[in-house]
């Protein structure tokens, strides 16, 4: 696949398949036409070029392949006349200017596979691979899963989603309390995967990480009202604000102590801030609020070592209290170590090292590796740091892991 059609790929195929799975009532049809079209595209365009509308052109070519399907399938009663109406359901010129239009049929997509009917990890997995365009073996490292267990989720989601007929529509408005959590996740974890890779040669990606924050956008015009969407795109906000500072010159992770603090998207920590102050006001706390809170605070420091650490820990302990995830209580003992002192951040780490979901947990192994470096125990950090780069699939993250695994033991 070329540069250009990878581009297009990342950045289209959740739509493509959006909309043509509101067309035929079928993701898998949808998806296998979609993924048929690029495959033409990759013949085609390096010869022909690339055209003026790439999303109009893989729409309309998977419709195409979408109705030479159906009419395969003429055995079957009435599949001729379902492809007499696809066929004549939209022209390609309307295709082309659905394409351009803000009719978002990627938010309907989103709430459709994160139905309450299917399992939180098959609600991500499904999304990941539908709308971020993730392949299995990126998401099962997301996961931290096999990926024949990932691959399974999956086609048992999209089995579910035929079977149980579940609608292809964002919620009314009784139903969108019951569905947001679901939905909050699966943005947060595709912007996740955006603002750090899970594994390949690109340490970031920007689409991703754009699409998270364009669905939580969406998410916010529909549910003004609810303030953990607000938070949840206040914490967006504020850490994709940090991204023209995350990598130097040559494509590597600068760690937040060493990013060039004039280099972050003012525009972007000015609106986060505002979100904050937002849900504040409404004084509903939640995960998501508190966590916006928090980069909030580093956002708000000059440099960081002015960082209000005080406060930082204390908006720690009301998110444990929230939710008391393994991953909310490594933040909080790397926290704690920079108010207290290096000492007071190993006892933390140590009391929850013991944890299984923390084992593959890249993160708990460098912090205490940076930890034990401070404090003098240099074979201790080289070890620790050796298990985090074991487990970080993301290339730069394993390269910045190694530089500073060669300055704690120098």
């Amino acid at each position: 696949m070329s540069d250009d059609v990878a581009a297009i790929f990342r950045s289209e195929y959740g739509r493509a398949v959006s909309v043509l799975t509101g067309v035929l009532g079928d993701i898998d049809l949808a998806e296998d036409a979609v993924q048929q079209a690029f495959e033409i595209a990759i013949r085609q365009w390096p010869e022909k070029g690339t055209p003026p509308s790439p999303a109009g052109w893989i729409i309309t070519t998977a419709r195409r392949r979408a109705i030479d399907h159906l009419r395969r399938e003429a055995n079957r009663a009435g599949k001729e006349s379902s492809a007499a109406q696809l066929a004549e359901q939209q022209r390609p010129e309307r295709w082309d200017e659905e394409v351009r239009t803000v009719v978002d049929d990627r938010l309907r997509m989103l709430f459709t596979c994160c139905h309450p009917a299917l399992a939180p990890a098959a609600q991500t997995a499904l999304t990941l691979r539908i709308l971020g365009g993730l392949t299995t073996s990126e998401i099962a490292r997301a996961f931290v899963a096999p990926e024949p267990t990932i691959a399974q989720r999956i086609v048992r989601a999209k089995a579910k989603i035929r079977d149980a007929r579940i609608p292809y529509r964002v919620p009314v408005d009784a139903e969108l309390p019951d569905r947001l959590d679901g939905v909050l996740r699966v943005i947060y974890l595709v912007f996740n995967e955006g603002h750090l890779s899970t594994g390949g040669a690109e340490p970031v990606r920007d689409d991703l990480a754009a699409e998270a924050i364009r669905l939580a956008r969406l998410l916010r015009e529909l549910m003004p009202d609810e303030p953990e969407v607000t938070g949840l795109l206040a914490l967006l906000l504020l850490t994709q604000a940090r991204r023209p500072a995350r990598l130097d010159a040559y494509g590597e992770l600068v760690p937040l102590d060493e990013q060039d603090r004039r280099l972050w998207d003012r525009g972007l920590i000015a609106e986060g801030h505002d979100l904050v102050r937002t849900c504040l006001r409404r004084n509903r706390p939640g995960a998501y609020q508190l966590q916006a809170a928090i980069a909030a605070v580093h956002t708000d420091a000059p440099s960081f070592g002015d960082t209000d650490w005080g406060q930082i820990v204390a908006l720690h302990d009301q998110l444990a209290a929230i939710d008391p995830s393994p991953v909310a209580a490594v933040n909080r003992a790397i926290a704690i170590g920079e108010r207290d002192g290096a000492p007071a951040g190993l006892q933390a780490l140590d009391r929850i090292a013991g944890d299984r979901t923390l084992r593959r947990y890249p993160v708990l192994h460098a912090a205490r590796a940076r930890l034990l470096a401070r404090v003098g125990r240099g074979d201790e950090a080289a070890a620790a740091y050796e298990q985090a780069i074991g487990l970080t699939d993301n290339a730069a993250e394993r390269r910045a892991l190694q530089r500073q695994r060669a300055l704690g033991s120098s």
